[in-house]
């Protein structure tokens, strides 16, 4: 195994940066930090063939923060590299100094860990082409495990500010298409940013443009995350935005990620907008303006979602789990002459085709927000868009770990056996396009829904998700399944054979 291989994280680099946590020790030390600057400095040369590289460098609001900025920015300068300190910035922002006239930078390095604990940090980088793959990851760290230097002189570290500039860019968007200085007069539009980067949507973004955002919650950056962890998808952080919008009376709740690259929403009347409602609210917004556009989604969404879709006159084409595999296979669609112009997780990170497909929480609420307003004009609402969305009656995860350290083919094994497996079975039936583990339909009689058992990218455990239309559905789909499941020792599934009975 090599010296950084615990830090890579598909696409991004990720870790353990401050002590404390049981059974966690920090592997994002100083030296690690270095080393990874230093690769991504030598992959950015390679890349570009060019000695005279300037990037920029942000981070949110992480306790840990700071000092993995000053070790990279100071190791990248070392290595030639003019270096642009942005401070406290949204991924998003980051990669839009790349893309922005004024700035153009040859690169951008975000440092967070997402929405994971406030113990845990990394790097996100980007170039003008968009967020690197899990191959170039690869290659940094190759070079990061290598002694090698670039033989430059070094270059210097300035301080500079984009947050003001990226913020006027999603305020001029709002102002453009409803034709106003102050559009959102006479709107309250609450945001909750747990304590993460993305206060400054309501401050620098709403607020200049006439919203009441008083209701708002936990705007200042806090590191230590004390009200509730920065993240849509997260429980706690739904009801603190649904409590906000009840409270005020909110037209609109807004929740962000630590990052602001993920974000979901909360309408007037309390609903969550989020996973696949959010995905299908924005597939109308779209379809309205790009008849028969593809939108590519990951494994997990509902099949009244596809129904949704159809309806629209959409074609909904479901993918594999990651952001970044979304992404690529939209792309891929577009180069081959198929239009999609949305791809998008049900975690909430979502990418436009107008923007750069960059998955972009703040654009994505900008989005909503534009047509919020062009309903308050036309006499609709924001919950009108979706009131034919046939929405599952329950659905579960179960997350079952593998016990082995060499775990893919042991969990392989277990989806192609399964694949095999489900044809013979009275009321199953294997679901068409699938790209990602085994996606099963069952009819009324035996749960009346669908299950995916996948493998993870990263971790030992394999994800199985469960959706059915009926009450009791989900129990019945596990209590079918579970015998098939039990026979792996290897794999633990406790909790849906305790379910299941």
């Amino acid at each position: 195994m090599s010296k950084y291989s615990k830090l890579r994280n598909e696409s991004d680099i990720r870790g353990i940066a401050i002590a404390g946590v049981a059974g966690q020790d920090v592997n994002l030390t100083e030296e690690a930090c270095r080393d990874v600057a230093r690769g991504f400095a030598l992959w950015l040369i390679d890349r570009t063939g060019k000695t005279n590289l300037r990037v920029a460098v942000g981070r949110d609001s992480r306790l840990s923060g700071e000092k993995l900025l000053g070790w990279l920015a100071d190791e990248l300068s070392k290595e030639g590299i003019a270096v642009t300190d942005m401070g406290l910035a949204s991924t998003p922002a980051m990669f839009m100094t790349t893309k922005t006239e004024g700035f153009m930078f040859d690169g951008a390095v975000m440092v967070t860990a997402s929405h994971l604990p406030y113990n845990r940090n990394g790097y996100k980088f980007f170039t003008p082409d968009g967020g690197v793959e899990a191959s170039d990851i690869n290659a940094m760290i190759a070079l990061a495990e290598s002694d090698r230097h670039s033989g430059l002189a070094p270059a210097e570290i300035t301080n500079g500010e984009f947050m003001s500039v990226y913020s006027k860019r999603l305020a001029d968007m709002i102002r453009s298409a409803c034709g106003s200085e102050k559009p959102l007069e006479g709107l309250r539009i609450v945001v909750d940013a747990g304590n993460g980067a993305g206060g400054f949507y309501a401050e620098k973004v709403l607020k200049p443009l006439g919203a009441n955002t008083e209701g708002s919650r936990y705007l200042d950056p806090d590191g230590s995350f004390p009200n509730h962890i920065p993240n849509p998808e997260n429980k706690e952080a739904m009801a603190s935005i649904t409590e906000a919008v009840k409270e005020s009376h909110a037209d609109l709740g807004i929740i962000f990620d630590t990052d602001v690259d993920r974000a979901g929403a909360v309408l007037s009347d309390g609903s969550e907008l989020n996973r696949n409602r959010l995905i299908a609210i924005l597939s109308a917004m779209l379809l309205r303006d790009h008849p028969h556009t593809t939108i590519v989604t990951d494994s997990v969404t509902s099949s009244g979602l596809a129904e949704f879709i159809a309806q629209k006159g959409g074609v909904h084409h479901r993918f594999k789990r990651g952001y970044r595999n979304v992404i690529n296979e939209s792309i891929r669609l577009n180069s081959e002459g198929v239009d999609s112009q949305l791809a998008i997780e049900t975690s909430g990170h979502g990418a436009f085709k107008d923007n750069y497909f960059l998955d972009d929480g703040a654009y994505i609420v900008t989005r909503l927000i534009i047509e919020l307003s062009r309903g308050r004009k036309m006499g609709y609402s924001l919950a009108s868009l979706i009131d034919t969305l046939k929405e599952p009656a329950e659905s579960r995860e179960f997350r079952m770990n593998l016990s082995l350290e060499d775990f893919k083919p042991y969990g392989q094994k277990i989806i192609d056996e399964l694949k095999e497996f489900a044809p013979s079975q009275e009321g199953w039936s294997l679901a068409p396009s699938n790209f990602e583990g085994v996606r099963v339909n069952l009819d009324k009689q035996h749960g009346n829904g669908w299950f995916l058992l996948r493998l993870s990218l990263h971790e030992p455990l394999m994800p199985l998700n469960i959706e059915s239309d009926d009450e009791g559905g989900v129990k019945t789909i596990a209590r079918e399944l579970s015998g098939f499941i039990s026979k792996y020792d290897l794999l633990d599934s406790k909790a849906l054979k305790d379910f299941a009975e």
